[in-house]
């Protein structure tokens, strides 16, 4: 798993804490039409802007892309969609996506007024590709070459599944960052960047940062933002339901009675589905969980609706009803023929039929396995998230339906991650890498070119140590193709594995979104015009920050 979606998903599961107080530090009363207020549930902040770094302040409450840019902006709610220009005016692939050449748009100034040329874009590349802490997302960069002012990235195979990733390159500028010993552990206190924003003051609990004169796109309405870290969830939900906060995401179990009731012409919530999702990995090495025939059974018995009504509440994680896994509608287009149309039932008597003929007997209320033995499991997440603790006590019913004794365990938090990391789980909710394509997940759940045997450590996916030789054939086929029929055969083959042999059962895909008051501000997406993300933490951010305009 990639570093940048660990952190950002590991974030939401956070998220899903249950505070103890509410913050009183922010004041209360109706901002005025220059400002607009953020807001997230993440404690004390330090004061490192580093924008590569997940753990610093401008990451945890996403004010680095306000300061720094990227070469092209992605839209995270509709990936098909093309990228659009930013720092970059043009880019063309060539060579089945192993060479991108970025044409640099000319006319942007740095923050302290020097000009952003292809040096510092190549700089950029050139730390990535020398700095394997900044390069989270392990691209494996070969030449980077610069001609007036085109920058030129060349590769050893094709990056068809991370294109998306290499086009939203943010840049630095070469002049401040070529000064600093260790660009991975040096603490950035004043950033400059080309975006519309610079820092005006730090606290632990506030961060602020005003609207740029000289910016190179026509200049925000929004003249300062103010970016507040509640210390817990109650403390953010508070806050948006007050009106302290105007823009956050985070979970709220209650989101009706709490937030968007208290007022319902202006509190809105939009949580649209990515291309990641979440579901029960299975260790696939303990028996007789190895048996494909037993997880097939688990996943007709295991209610979409109940997690999604139930434990999170009605829209933080949306359901995944497609057998393939694949989250509509952003997915939509991926489904393979077969499975077009095909949605997930609840269906026990299949399950039970599916036991019988691969050797299970069911002695009352108990399960047991081909050798006669009681089919036992226990459900672990950490004790903290309360939504996965829901959706954990439903799987455990759901379960019993066929005679599985399952118990949930709330675990500590480090703890759980060290097993799940190691292998040493019977079962667990987690989440899975997400991108432009299906492939990203898939690969997360069972390229076997990652897997590691229980016990080792280290491991950047396939949590539930799968191995299919068929499974990995096509990850790289897919990641190699050299046109779109390949791609499509490739993902229908790991379509066909996900149905049959149910590596993760999928139950929710991941979201990008968030919650937000049209007081005093308009323009928000939302599903009538989705075009970016609703999380105030995601490089979409600066796009509906730019598209904001005041109420009155």
């Amino acid at each position: 798993m990639r570093t940048t979606r660990t952190l950002a998903i590991a974030l939401t599961g956070l998220l899903a804490t249950a505070g103890l107080t509410a913050c009183d530090g922010q004041s209360g009363g109706a901002p005025a039409t220059t400002v607009l207020n953020i807001g997230m549930p993440n404690g004390p902040q330090t004061q490192n802007h580093n924008p590569f770094l997940g753990s610093s302040a401008g990451a945890s409450l996403g004010y680095r892309y306000v300061i720094y840019e990227p070469l092209v902006m992605t839209n995270q709610a509709k990936p098909a969609d093309p990228g659009k220009p930013w720092l970059a005016s043009k880019w063309t692939w060539t060579d089945n996506y192993t060479k991108v050449a970025f044409t640099v748009r000319d006319g942007v100034r740095w923050s302290d007024g020097q000009p952003m040329t292809a040096d510092d874009v190549a700089y950029t590349f050139q730390l990535l590709k020398g700095n394997a802490g900044l390069n989270q997302n392990s691209i494996p960069f070969g030449g980077i070459t610069m001609s007036g002012g085109v920058v030129t990235l060349t590769f050893p195979r094709s990056q068809f599944v991370n294109q998306r990733k290499i086009m939203s390159q943010f840049v630095v500028p070469k002049h401040q960052w070529s000064t600093f010993k260790d660009p991975t552990t040096d603490t950035v206190t004043n950033p400059v960047g080309t975006g519309p924003y610079t820092l005006k003051s730090f606290t632990t609990q506030t961060v602020t940062l005003g609207v740029r004169k000289d910016y190179w796109q026509a200049p925000p309405k929004v003249q300062e933002l103010r970016y507040t870290s509640y210390n817990d969830n109650n403390a953010q939900t508070t806050a948006l339901a007050t009106g302290a906060a105007e823009w956050s995401f985070v979970f709220i179990p209650n989101y009706k009675a709490v937030f968007t009731d208290k007022d319902p012409t202006h509190y809105k919530i939009w949580f649209p589905p990515t291309l990641g999702v979440h579901g029960l990995w299975i260790n696939t090495t303990k028996k007789p969980f190895d048996n494909p025939a037993l997880r097939r059974a688990m996943n007709d018995v295991i209610s979409r609706d109940d997690i999604f009504n139930q434990g999170e509440a009605g829209y933080f994680y949306p359901k995944v009803t497609s057998v393939a896994g694949i989250p509509t509608p952003a997915g939509a287009s991926f489904i393979a023929p077969q499975y077009q149309g095909q949605e997930h039932k609840v269906d026990v008597d299949a399950a039970k039929k599916e036991l019988t003929a691969a050797g299970f007997t069911l002695a009352g209320n108990v399960l047991k396995d081909p050798g006669g033995k009681p089919v036992t499991l226990t459900l672990t997440d950490p004790a903290g998230w309360s939504d996965y603790q829901t959706d954990l006590e439903i799987i455990k019913d759901n379960l019993a339906q066929i005679g599985i004794a399952a118990k949930v365990e709330k675990a500590n938090q480090d703890a759980w991650f060290k097993v799940v990391d190691t292998g040493n789980f019977d079962a667990t909710l987690h989440w899975t890498n997400g991108g432009a394509t299906p492939y990203d997940m898939y690969e997360n759940i069972m390229d076997g070119a990652i897997y590691k045997p229980v016990g080792t450590g280290n491991v950047s996916g396939n949590y539930g140590r799968f191995r299919d030789a068929g499974a990995t054939a096509a990850l790289d086929k897919y990641a190699n193709a050299a046109d779109d029929a390949s791609r499509a055969a490739a993902l229908a083959v790991l379509q066909k594995t996900m149905v049959e042999q149910q590596p993760v059962i999928v139950t929710s895909a991941a979201n990008t979104g968030g919650e937000y008051s049209t007081k005093h501000w308009v323009g928000w997406p939302d599903a009538g015009n989705p075009y970016g993300s609703a999380q105030p933490t995601q490089p979409e951010a600066l796009m509906v920050i730019l598209n904001l305009k005041p109420a009155s």
